[in-house]
């Protein structure tokens, strides 16, 4: 009996994937996964039971994401599904179109999501933990001579809500089929956190009733910011663009971003996508300010000490002027592989620097599956880019089909588990670390 339950641990479903690469089905496919396995988080063993299918009518996709994990007296875990938005998170997303869509519309989990140039949000993930999933909304328009991107990351707690409009004037006039100038583009943005801890700068932990109490609170936190893009080539092959932000983070600094971003684009055989900018910033500002880790960084209370970390306090503590680099290169052979990095750091300032890396390698008709994820900020020099630890956060998957519709691998993640206070308000997060043997069964099928 034994021998038959460990066979029954060890099927097991996927639990994550590179949506943020907007590697959905096909139009009119999809693709079905499920199973039970053993999942260790933090070196203790979880039974779990999974369902994951992902569908696609034209241009509309729906994703599900069922994860149910019972401890060994067979208790469900409640960190699964102790808020409302837990149960809503069942639902991945629904989607009309993909980003750069003339229409792109998403709800649900919104992984990475880049506003414009990048200067305001960079990469932002409203999910980056299993147990804090959150529902929220992008609705991006490309109306060709003027369109918006935006997002609101949740709608229960409120969250981060931003929108840039932007509009080609030149297309309204004569001047529209002009080379180079005729696509000039300017846009306008405003981003906030409306987050209840969004602006906490000053406060004291009560060890007896375990919470926090707030001395100094400045509410939301916004930015303004403005934008101007180049095109300097734009073919069916190649784009080159120039482009320069300004972004103002009200009561606080502001800074300047000038850079190129280069595409190129051989059908659908190879795709290069690059970018290098030069930051200019105030005291009291920092660039992409709603990056990878936002959720996780935005406010943490340290129990044992009694000490607390927040975003609002950092900005208030910052008076240098600073300049920086900031570069990204995303690489995509069709049925072979995608690698993506980016990086950027202050020129003066020595735990600015922060570091994105995707990578999958997943050849089509090939046995062999590969994929990671990486993302750390506030690194202080070379030795520290690869160290684990509250600023990280990783995916690895190795696996093998031994035939063409299962997929047997080990999964390692380094994400998050929120701590509560006694009102089960969540005061802060740690590291938590999943060992997942997977045999993932996955069934592609066409309408």
């Amino acid at each position: 009996m034994k021998s038959l339950l460990l066979i029954i641990l060890f099927v097991v479903l996927s639990s994550q994937s590179f949506t943020q690469w907007d590697k959905y089905p096909r139009p009119d496919e999809g693709v079905m996964t499920g199973g039970m396995g053993i999942n260790w988080i933090d070196g203790k063993p979880y039974y779990r039971v999974s369902f994951r299918p992902e569908i696609s009518f034209s241009e509309i996709g729906i994703g599900l994401d069922l994860n149910l994990d019972f401890d060994s007296k067979g208790k469900l875990r409640t960190e699964n599904f102790n808020e409302t938005s837990d149960y809503l998170s069942i639902i991945r997303y629904v989607r009309y179109g993909i980003k750069n869509d003339p229409v792109f519309i998403k709800v649900g989990a919104l992984d990475y999501y880049t506003l414009g140039h990048g200067s305001i949000m960079q990469h932002y993930n409203n999910s980056p933990t299993y147990d804090n999933r959150r529902i929220g909304l992008v609705l991006d328009l490309d109306l060709g001579k003027f369109g918006v991107e935006s997002i609101y990351s949740s709608f229960s707690p409120q969250g981060v809500f931003a929108i840039r409009g932007y509009v080609r004037p030149l297309q309204f006039t004569p001047a529209a089929d002009i080379p180079i100038i005729g696509n000039l583009e300017v846009g306008a943005s405003f981003a906030s956190d409306m987050n209840k801890d969004a602006g906490i700068v000053n406060g004291n932990y009560d060890s007896v009733k375990k919470e926090f109490i707030v001395t100094e609170d400045l509410g939301s936190l916004s930015i303004v910011g403005f934008d101007l893009g180049l095109p300097l080539l734009n073919s069916s092959v190649t784009d080159i663009t120039l482009y320069i932000d300004y972004a103002k983070i009200i009561d606080f600094g502001s800074g300047v971003a000038t850079g190129v971003k280069f595409d190129f684009a051989l059908s659908s055989l190879l795709n290069i996508s690059a970018k290098l900018e030069r930051r200019f910033n105030q005291g009291k500002y920092v660039p992409a300010y709603f990056n990878t880790l936002h959720e996780i960084n935005r406010f943490q209370v340290d129990s044992s000490t009694g000490t607390f970390t927040s975003k609002a306090k950092l900005l208030s503590d910052f008076d240098e002027d600073t300049k920086g680099w900031y570069g990204d290169l995303l690489i995509r052979v069709f049925n072979l592989f995608d690698v993506y990095g980016s990086y950027q750091r202050l020129d003066k300032y020595p735990k600015s620097g922060e570091l994105n890396l995707r990578a999958a390698f997943e050849p089509e008709g090939a046995p062999i599956v590969l994929r990671a994820g990486y993302d750390k900020i506030n690194i202080q020099d070379e030795k520290d880019i690869f160290s684990l630890d509250d600023r990280s956060y990783l995916f690895a998957e190795a696996g093998y089909k031994p035939v063409e519709y299962i997929l047997v691998s080990i999964v390692y993640s380094w994400t998050y588990t929120p701590i509560r206070g006694n009102d089960d308000r969540i005061i802060s997060f740690e590291p938590q670390k999943r060992i997942e043997p997977r045999v993932s069964f996955i069934y592609p099928f066409k309408f």
